[in-house]
């Protein structure tokens, strides 16, 4: 029997593309916007939304039958403050200069309207495995977003990647800055990491015609 049914393989690949939760539910856009100036920043948050979302889904979707409907939004953000505390802790313990520079988006997990929609529209109504499935492939989604447009802002940026130099040194004037190549500082500032994402949001419409939305 197969480990994962094509229903099982869809909420996992589906966030991927057309049901991306950053360009096609437009959610989450605060973090595109703010610490996408740095790969490595962009791939640590998505492995932090992953985690916050896979396990929080599975918490809750195991608590589903006995959470007050009353109180459901209370419990949610406690089991999303608790998981977003164990990241921020292990942040520090193993990369501490990182973790001051994410201190305050890392705390912003806890509002970010991908986990608590996840845990609305979809762990409350199904079971662990494939709540835990949902919770990866919407993270996956949100996190590639993230460090596609990471790429694009440092490496036109900085001319480094994961603060690695690779299109030359800008001061002794090698690799591409030899023939006058300059960084674009503009693409550290906030607004062109919408612009980044304006752009992924055109490209995959003009992929698939159904997404264009109808005035």
């Amino acid at each position: 029997m197969a480990l994962l049914s094509k229903r099982d393989t869809s909420l996992i690949l589906d966030p991927l593309a057309d049901n991306n939760p950053i360009t096609i539910q437009v959610l989450g856009i605060c973090s595109a916007l703010a610490i996408t100036a740095e790969l490595k920043a962009s791939i640590v948050m998505a492995v932090s939304v992953m985690f916050v979302l896979g396990m929080g889904n599975v918490v809750i979707s195991l608590l589903r039958n006995i959470i007050p409907s009353k109180i459901r939004i209370i419990v949610q953000l406690v089991v999303v403050a608790a998981l977003v505390i164990v990241v921020d802790q292990v942040l520090k313990a193993f990369a501490y200069e990182l973790s001051k520079t994410l201190s305050v988006f890392v705390g912003l997990i806890i509002t970010n309207c991908i986990i608590m929609g996840r845990f609305e529209a979809f762990a409350l109504g199904n079971g662990p495995w494939r709540s835990f499935l949902d919770g990866i492939g919407n993270a996956a989604g949100y996190g590639l977003i993230l460090i596609v447009v990471g790429f694009f802002r440092e490496l036109l940026g900085s001319g480094t990647l994961l603060g690695i130099k690779v299109l030359g040194d800008p001061i002794t004037k090698s690799g591409l800055y030899s023939i006058g190549y300059e960084n674009n500082g503009f693409m550290l500032l906030s607004p062109m990491a919408l612009i980044v994402v304006g752009l992924i949001i055109w490209v995959q419409r003009s992929r698939n015609k159904a997404l264009i939305e109808e005035n």
